[in-house]
């Protein structure tokens, strides 16, 4: 069974546009997305639903469906339900009721995408419902839906919540949104890193070039490793490590660090 857990930067693509998948798998990606949703246009969608295919890699594969409600919904379902991929992405995530009944009819793990203030406020329900392996941060859509600005510090709430909620619910920290800007590379791995810092494991990526600055950034440094291996050698009780104070929650810390290193 493919581990969602494990995921750190998931890569779209159009299922539109299946000349590109093997490209996808090759990028350096740990799984692929064949996006049914924002990546095809409406009279593409017959087309890239039946495009839809898992055998041009050994990589987790992912399908993002189009939301509930929406047109295409009912039939991305059957096709999810006939394909089994590793996970579906369902959009538009707003309550638990309806993302159970889409976890139950593709009968495949869910990965609930919060991407409006309803997403939010139900996300703990959300990240609790049977099915639910992950949540995902669709932090520009959720900025359009609250008229908001794209921005770290009024979207921290949010992400926070999502983390939190994750916690609750004992699945696998969220992942965090794309980022727009495709010129500069150290804009998505400064993205990555923050989104690191407040506890989220993975990020969504738009194109290939993203994928080595957010595996860097979700990889811990070797200033890190070196502190946690001497954190965790250090013994039981409350000891100094580098002047500071270190006991069991620093060791779980630690623990947590190395246990990355050996994934």
């Amino acid at each position: 069974m493919v581990d969602i857990s494990a995921i750190r930067a998931p890569l779209f693509v159009p299922a539109n546009r299946p000349e590109r998948f093997e490209k996808a798998a090759a990028s350096g990606t740990d799984a692929v997305i064949l996006d049914l949703e924002d990546a095809v246009a409406a009279d593409a969608k017959d087309a890239a639903r039946q495009a839809l295919r898992k055998d041009f890699t050994d990589l987790p594969v992912i399908v993002r469906i189009n939301a509930i409600g929406t047109p295409p919904h009912a039939a991305d379902l059957q096709a999810i339900a006939a394909l089994r991929p590793a996970a579906v992405i369902l959009p538009k995530a707003e309550d638990a009721v309806s993302v159970q009944h889409v976890a139950e009819a593709a009968g495949v793990p869910v990965i609930a995408l919060i991407e409006s203030a309803h997403g939010l406020a139900n996300s703990r329900q959300i990240a609790a419902t049977p099915g639910v392996v992950r949540l995902a941060f669709g932090s520009i859509d959720f900025c359009a839906d609250l008229g908001c600005n794209h921005l770290r510090d009024v979207l921290l709430p949010a992400r926070f919540e999502l983390v939190l909620a994750s916690r609750l619910a004992g699945i696998a920290a969220p992942i965090d949104g794309v980022t727009a800007q495709l010129d500069d590379p150290e804009v998505t791995r400064d993205d990555a890193a923050h989104a690191r810092a407040l506890g989220m494991t993975g990020k969504l990526c738009i194109h290939p070039k993203q994928i080595p600055e957010v595996m860097r950034a979700f990889a811990p440094s070797a200033a890190e490793i070196d502190w946690a291996r001497r954190v965790v050698a250090s013994g039981d009780g409350a000891v100094s490590v580098d002047g500071a104070m270190v006991d069991e929650p620093v060791r779980i810390r630690a623990r947590a660090i190395l246990a990355q290193v050996r994934e």
